[in-house]
């Protein structure tokens, strides 16, 4: 008798799955998504550790002989100014991920808060918000930038050395025209909660419009801004090569992935290694965060069965 109500108690009982575990279990089935992951951690790792693991020294000079090929003393070769490419390309991870994440992680912070309250609101908030949004959307981002980032790249930050400063005014070019993609986003789905069940029981409670925004609306929408933010990472870093390529982006000496192509047309069919280890940089982080976002979009929605 009692075995009979042991399993009826064990059928009957739901085990409720904690839902972090539960997402983490899905991303993990995604095996492009784990590999990008792991990737982007090496990376991570690398620009850290740039200054223990960098054979040589970012911008020691050996003018005999310049342009080397691969060999066992310089495993990529050397540049123009007999500079190790292998000590650069891990300098270079360093700004280039900063750039990455800053942008980012800030304009989607501001794009998720305007975006909130613009659709919460509503009215003559969102109208006017609306429009500004659809004005900088016109805009033809690429030559803006080009131009904001002539005008201020001279611009030091007191206290900083001269490449974070470039960074940090490259950045905030770049967060200038970062925002937008997300607070339509978000006004979206605010838009779409506002009035369900969970959001008028929070204002008959009385709480203010400021708690229900911050409390209730901004997390139930973090699900697609998480995803938005993961596959603009790989915009962003492509961007900011593209700047730093076309000379508008961090300066030369100081090694960033973009830069690292600026001076390697001439020599491209002679030292094709210079164009292709930065290039192939550029190309696995973009690739990597894009199938990261693939993975969470699968993991985060709730309509999955997996």
């Amino acid at each position: 008798m009692a075995i009979a109500e042991l399993k009826s108690e064990n059928l009957t009982t739901v085990k409720q799955e904690n839902q972090i575990v539960l997402i983490a279990r899905r991303y993990l089935k995604h095996k492009l998504a784990v590999a990008g992951m792991v990737l982007i951690i090496l990376f991570v790792l690398a620009a850290i550790l740039a200054p223990w693991i960098a054979p040589y020294p970012v911008y020691k000079q050996n003018l005999a002989p310049v342009y080397s090929n691969p060999s066992p003393q310089h495993l990529l070769g050397t540049d123009e100014l007999g500079r190790d490419n292998l000590s650069r390309l891990l300098y270079a991870a360093r700004l280039s991920l900063f750039i990455t994440l800053l942008v980012n992680l800030t304009s989607e912070t501001a794009g998720v808060l305007i975006g909130a309250f613009s659709g919460y609101f509503g009215g003559w908030v969102d109208a006017t918000i609306q429009r500004v949004v659809e004005f900088m959307l016109t805009l033809p981002t690429l030559p803006l930038l080009l131009f904001f980032s002539a005008i201020l790249r001279g611009i030091t930050v007191p206290g900083l050395p001269a490449e974070w400063s470039q960074a940090l005014i490259i950045s905030f070019v770049l967060i200038a025209f970062g925002w937008m993609g997300s607070t339509r986003l978000v006004r979206g789905v605010v838009l779409s909660l506002r009035d369900q069940d969970f959001a008028q029981a929070a204002r008959a409670l009385g709480r203010d419009k400021l708690g229900i925004i911050l409390r209730h609306m901004i997390p139930n929408a973090l699900a697609p801004v998480i995803v938005n933010l993961t596959l603009n990472l790989g915009g962003v870093i492509v961007l900011e090569a593209a700047l730093s390529f076309l000379g508008f982006g961090i300066q030369p000496p100081v090694p960033t992935w973009g830069n690292m192509l600026q001076n390697v047309q001439q020599r491209m069919w002679e030292q094709p290694w210079l164009a292709f280890y930065p290039g192939l940089c550029i190309f696995l982080t973009s690739l990597s965060f894009n199938y990261m976002g693939d993975g969470l979009r699968d993991a985060l929605d709730p309509r999955l069965k997996m």
